[in-house]
């Protein structure tokens, strides 16, 4: 899913004021790497991050990859997508969607959802704690890997 450049610079913008207001030094590594993820659709893992900003920077280590990412996630400008044992996965769309996941690719898409955004949460819910965000993680398989199951080889 391709991001328009004008989502991508009002992501960046937030990205620049969440430095200011937090006191962080905007360097140019980490504006890369939060550009990656603001660019991208595809919502990459700490690899595939490393993997395309090494592109652009060939000198970026996958340990400041890795931490920026969670910095950027503690500064609430990505969320993390996914079980926490499984690779966590990073998304710079912060309005409300839910995610298309496939289970065989693992290629993961946005979508949105009126009725979804006003489910009622149930009362076990609400009696465990207060609720701040939800989404829903929908698993199959995208259409791209059934053609290609049913594809002769």
């Amino acid at each position: 899913m391709a991001i328009d450049e004008t989502e991508i610079a009002r992501r960046m913008d937030l990205f620049a004021k969440a430095c200011r207001e937090s006191g962080a030094k905007r360097t140019h590594q980490r504006m890369e790497i939060f550009r990656e993820v603001a660019q991208s659709g595809d919502h990459p893992d700490v690899e595939t991050v490393h993997r395309r900003v090494r592109k652009r920077m060939p000198t970026v280590s996958l340990d400041t990859v890795y931490r920026t990412l969670w910095w950027l996630k503690e500064l609430g400008l990505v969320n993390t997508l996914g079980p926490p044992r499984e690779r966590t996965r990073f998304d710079a769309n912060l309005s409300d969607h839910h995610h298309f996941m496939c289970t065989h690719c693992g290629v993961t898409w946005d979508f949105n959802s009126d009725a979804l955004n006003h489910l009622s949460i149930a009362e076990t819910v609400q009696s465990i704690g207060s609720m701040e965000t939800m989404h829903l993680e929908v698993k199959g398989i995208c259409h791209n890997c059934t053609v290609d199951k049913s594809s002769p080889t």
